[in-house]
């Protein structure tokens, strides 16, 4: 039996996916809990300021407040300071959407975004910071998972899943672990990950590790993303430098920063090695 708490997150990791609000039954249905239990961790997710009921009977929202906790803390670690004017400056040169993501244990999550398309044909994710990546089917997952050996990346997507569990992938997405070594071969020999019509289709991303310092372990991995018509071949080639630029500039400028000071300790000396979780003596923040 699950406890209070992991049920109160459960409802908030769902409500995250509807910013419009979600009826007390629709909750229940899509978690398997009883109503009645739902509605009493609203009640009391209400009094702690975390969700809030649009009117009388209606349905719940979440507030800003947790929201505000992980933009305060992205703020006061250094990330966004950091990384926010280099993810623009590679969102102009690239004209397309630029993300951020950073390990967390045995998870990639996205935590910075920077859009470069002005017009015309757009990828506008909107609701993915704080999402973990599906590895396998990421270029951001993929390009991680190069970094390190074929046994290590087993190791991680035995854990996750080869095929992601709340959506359907696209036909890109690799369908076998033969599959995905060789995706990861071919990332290791051109420097970057690239996966087309995979995380979804019609869209295409190419990703770079970044590391703490030039030679130290990764902290987490930059991408571009766009439209897959117009992330052809060659545009993804000429593009390739420019990535690898921003992603060595995250890196020295990342001893600037708590959390990744923090992530550069904790992963420091088992670059090929990702944690099945958490150093027992570091505390996660999120």
């Amino acid at each position: 039996m699950s406890s209070a708490l992991e049920r109160g997150l459960r409802i908030l990791e769902l409500m995250v996916g509807h910013p419009g609000g979600m009826p007390v039954s629709g909750i229940a249905s899509a978690l398997d809990m009883p109503v009645s239990g739902v509605h009493r961790q609203l009640k009391e997710l209400a009094r702690l300021g975390y969700v809030r009921q649009a009117r009388e009977q209606g349905d719940y929202l979440l507030s800003v407040k947790l929201s505000a906790l992980g933009l305060g803390f992205l703020g006061r670690s250094g990330v966004t300071d950091i990384a926010q004017p280099i993810l623009d400056r590679l969102a102009a040169a690239s004209t397309e959407l630029i993300r951020l993501s950073v390990i967390d244990g045995d998870r990639l999550v996205w935590v910075a975004v920077a859009q470069g398309a002005t017009g015309g044909l757009r990828y506008d994710p909107g609701r993915e910071q704080g999402v973990s990546l599906h590895l396998a089917s990421t270029a951001g997952g993929q390009a991680w998972l190069a970094s390190m050996s074929d046994e290590n990346a087993i190791a991680l997507i035995s854990r996750q899943g080869l095929t992601p569990t709340g959506y359907e992938s696209g036909p890109g997405a690799p369908a076998s672990l033969t599959a995905l070594l060789a995706a990861l071969s071919e990332a290791r020999a051109n420097g970057y990950a690239l996966t087309i019509n995979s995380y979804m289709i019609g869209m295409a991303a190419m990703a770079v590790p970044v590391r703490f310092g030039n030679a130290g372990p990764v902290v987490g991995c930059l991408s571009i993303a766009g439209p897959s018509v117009r992330l052809d071949k060659a545009r993804v080639t000429s593009l390739a430098p420019v990535l690898a630029e921003a992603a060595a500039e995250l890196s020295a400028a990342a001893d600037a920063s708590q959390f990744f000071s923090r992530l550069g300790h904790e992963y420091g000396g088992i670059s090929d090695q990702p944690p099945a979780q958490p150093p027992a003596k570091s505390a996660r923040s999120q």
